[in-house]
């Protein structure tokens, strides 16, 4: 399958009231895995009239407001306006199709994808009409759970630790943050997970 490995750095962590600052998305092919640096990769760093923000996002996304802040030309720079629509534009270059509604409709894959990225995509303009995403999204957070000790679903420097990466920690950097997830899906690829579960016979 496809898949749309989708990462953001935002000002806060209310969609209504913080703003996207970076959007980055790369595109994943399970049946023809391509080097990582070989994927197609779209990025984004978004201009607004001002920022609103947490102090602890903000600092962490110190480099981001330091690239906004410059006068040079930035092609990877947009408005929130135009954010969507240049993703629909990569997402249709690289072969992905628009809907009956002429609206581009994507299985995508994040850390807390769906409790986070989400609902700042949902008050993008032109969600849901240029680009959605498809109400089944990819965790990897999962795939790395241990149902024996866990009491949540683990961090992203825990899957990393649990895939014996020899990086483990988290870049905060969308497009890294993108192609980590990418990295941890792609060892059950070969392998799906409900191959690994040995059923006996009264419950299958």
């Amino acid at each position: 399958m496809r898949y749309v490995s989708l990462d953001l750095e935002t000002s806060g962590s209310n969609p209504r009231r913080h703003q996207i600052l970076e959007l980055a998305a790369v595109i994943e092919d399970s049946r023809r895995p391509l080097p990582l640096a070989a994927l197609p990769a779209f990025r984004r760093v978004v201009r607004h009239p001002e920022y609103v923000g947490t102090a602890g996002a903000l600092a962490l996304n110190a480099r981001l407001l330091q690239e906004l802040a410059q006068k040079e030309p930035n092609p990877e720079l947009c408005t929130p306006d135009e954010l969507l629509s240049q993703l629909r534009a990569f997402l249709l270059a690289h072969g992905f199709k628009a809907d009956a509604k002429d609206c581009v409709s994507v299985t995508m894959a994040g850390k807390n994808i769906g409790v986070f990225d989400l609902g700042f995509l949902k008050e993008l303009p032109g969600y849901g009409t240029l680009v959605r995403a498809e109400p089944a999204m990819l965790d990897p957070a999962a795939f790395y759970l241990n149902w024996h000790k866990d009491s949540r679903l683990p961090s992203m420097s825990i899957c990393k630790a649990r895939a014996r990466f020899p990086d483990r920690e988290v870049a905060h950097e969308a497009l890294a943050d993108a192609l980590d997830v990418v990295r941890l899906l792609r060892p059950f690829y070969e392998l799906p997970a409900y191959q690994q579960v040995v059923q006996t016979p009264d419950e299958v």
